[in-house]
Formats: C-alpha cells, sequence, structure tokens
C-alpha cells in the first residue's frame, strides 16, 4: 500500500543551484575491459596505446594497459551529470587536463561544483533558461587527480520562477593549461620505444599547419548506451520526448569520441591526448547523424629530454542527416596531443 506523496526523482532546474553547491553522490566506476570494448565498438578508438597491451607495457613501463583518454573524460563528464539532469544543451568545456593516465582496473570518482550561474535573455516562445559552469575535479581510488576541468551548461528554469538575476562572467573561465598540466599525464614514458616499434610518421615528420580533410564519415549509433555505460543521467540522451525534438540527443562526449577517432585517422601515431585547451558545442547531434571532421596541426613543439612531440589540434566537426546532406558544424575543438 502507497502511502505519502510520491517523491519526484530527477535533478535540479536552473533556480535551484546555487554558487558552491556540490555534488559528489554519483557511483565511483571501476574501469574494465568490458568498458574499453564497448567504448571503441561505439566511437572506433583507434589509440595504439589503449589497444596493443604489449606496446603499452613497453612503452609505460607498467600493466595492465591504459584506459582510453576518451573513456576516461566520458566517465567523468557522464558521473557530473548528477548537476545536470535536465540539461537541453552543453556549450563548452575549458582547461581539461589529464593528471595522469588511469589503467584497466582503476576507479574513477568525480566531484561537480556549480562555480558560475548566468541567466539567458528571455525570448518570446521560449521557457526560461540559465547556464551553469561547472568544476569537475576526478580521482582514482588512491585520491590521485585524474581530471579538473570546467563545463557549462544550459538548463532550463521552473516555468513560474522568478529570475535568481544571476550574471556572472562565463568569458572569465580560463582555457590556460600550464606546461606542467601538459607533461604530467605522460610521466617517464619511453616514447623511443614507441618509435621503435610503430612504423610510420612520427612527430619530427609532421609540419605546423597542414590541414586533414577525414573523407569518410562516422554514423552516430548506440548513443544511449554509451550514455548509461558512462553513469550520464541527463534525461535527453536516452528520453526522446526531453529533448522536445521527438529525438534523442546525442551526449556531447559521443561527437568528441568520434572526433577523435577522426584525429587519430589523420595521425595513426598519436600516443595519447593530455588536455583540452577548449571545446565548444556548436550545434546538437541526434542519433543516425553522419559526422565529419577536418584537422588542422597548430603547432608542433617537442617535449623536454624526451624525445617525443607536443601537438596543438584543431578539430571541427559537422553533422549531416541522411535525408539531408547539407553539413551543420557541431564542435570546435582545440586539444593537445603527444607523439613521439
Amino acid at each position: 500500500m502507497r502511502s505519502g506523496t510520491p517523491i519526484e526523482v530527477a535533478g535540479p532546474w536552473y533556480d535551484d543551484l546555487e554558487r558552491g553547491q556540490c555534488f559528489d553522490e554519483a557511483p565511483g566506476l571501476t574501469l574494465s575491459a568490458g568498458h574499453a570494448a564497448l567504448h571503441q565498438s561505439i566511437v572506433g578508438d583507434r589509440l595504439r596505446l589503449a589497444l596493443d597491451a604489449h606496446l603499452c607495457a613497453e612503452v609505460t613501463g607498467a600493466e595492465p594497459p591504459i584506459a582510453h583518454p576518451g573513456l576516461v573524460c566520458d566517465v567523468a563528464i557522464g558521473q557530473s551529470t548528477l548537476a545536470t539532469q535536465r540539461v537541453i544543451a552543453n556549450l563548452f568545456y575549458r582547461g581539461l587536463a589529464l593528471r595522469r593516465a588511469p589503467r584497466i582496473g582503476d576507479t574513477l570518482r568525480t566531484t561537480t561544483e556549480v562555480v558560475a550561474l548566468r541567466d539567458t535573455s528571455a525570448r518570446p516562445g521560449r521557457a526560461p533558461t540559465g547556464l551553469a559552469a561547472l568544476r569537475v575535479r576526478t580521482v582514482d581510488q588512491d585520491d590521485r587527480p585524474v581530471l579538473d576541468y570546467h563545463r557549462c551548461a544550459m538548463l532550463p528554469m521552473r516555468e513560474d520562477a522568478a529570475s535568481p538575476g544571476h550574471a556572472d562572467d562565463l568569458d572569465a573561465i580560463s582555457a590556460e593549461l600550464t606546461s606542467d598540466a601538459l607533461h604530467d599525464v605522460i610521466g617517464d614514458w619511453d616514447l623511443d620505444a614507441f618509435r621503435r616499434r610503430v612504423p610510420g610518421r612520427h612527430g619530427d615528420a609532421l609540419r605546423p599547419g597542414t590541414v586533414y580533410v577525414v573523407e569518410g564519415g562516422d554514423s552516430v549509433t548506440c548513443a544511449p548506451e554509451l550514455a548509461r555505460m558512462t553513469l550520464n543521467v541527463a534525461k535527453a540522451h536516452t528520453d526522446p520526448t526531453a529533448s522536445g525534438r521527438g529525438q534523442r540527443l546525442v551526449y556531447g562526449g559521443h561527437t568528441i569520441g568520434i572526433a577523435l577517432q577522426h584525429a587519430g585517422r589523420a595521425l595513426p601515431n598519436l600516443v595519447t591526448v593530455v588536455a583540452w585547451r577548449s571545446c565548444d558545442h556548436l550545434g546538437p547531434v541526434f542519433e543516425g547523424d553522419v559526422l565529419r571532421s577536418t584537422v588542422t596541426l597548430d603547432a608542433v613543439d617537442s617535449l623536454p629530454d624526451r624525445r617525443g612531440h607536443s601537438l596543438e589540434l584543431h578539430v571541427e566537426t559537422a553533422a549531416e542527416q541522411i535525408a539531408d546532406a547539407t553539413p551543420r558544424p557541431v564542435l570546435d575543438w582545440r586539444l593537445v596531443a603527444v607523439m613521439a
């Protein structure tokens, strides 16, 4: 027999949020070979160290193999969605830096803090919304830092709520990264071993300004499966009624994962990704869309004492629908990667 008032199970509205509010109740997730295999099958990961356990052991000096950095980021983003279950759109990420490279068997735990809020301008015929800037920190089972970054989400207000009057400057959220943050993740990896074992072009053969157009597109499939696997509870990714368009909105990490796969096709000897300077979602992606990317090599720099190279990459991704092949920009991503 039921008793009392039913309890709504849902995330906060924009007008519920306050600066300094923390969300730390997401389950920890122990990365497994199953997670790695499913992630690879959905987005097509191509980074060699996450695919080749023997190469990974030789380069990193330890076992088990590292988890793909895209999988690590996807789990951290998913764990942060306790704050954004009602999300309408995720606008950007800033200053994401991998502090270490988790391995299969490590456990990720994430805390999400509301650091800035801004009401959006009212528009006729549109429900009121606001922007929430979140600082996301992820650690492993030993409380060692793994990730620290900001993301910004658009959330709805209650229709009868008064505007909270938040007006924080979201442009002040920095995308700057310290030089240490760019090198910590590779530690004492033997990049010379990578060069010896892997044929093809490495960092010293690359020229800044080169543009790579990846000819083949990728269809977005298994979107809710990726969201569920990474503990993402945003309604728009699993409930087609939540977006207001009768379609499931694809999780932003899914789009980023396919874009990284495109970068790996352009530069097949990428060792790993160490940071995102910025990542802007320019438009929505829906299940069944076809994604195409252009990769620009902005800079190539030598790493100190490692005989390897740091790459600044700019990935621009567009989406097309099968019925309408008109490309629409959906992602503008600037990342830092490493090559031997």
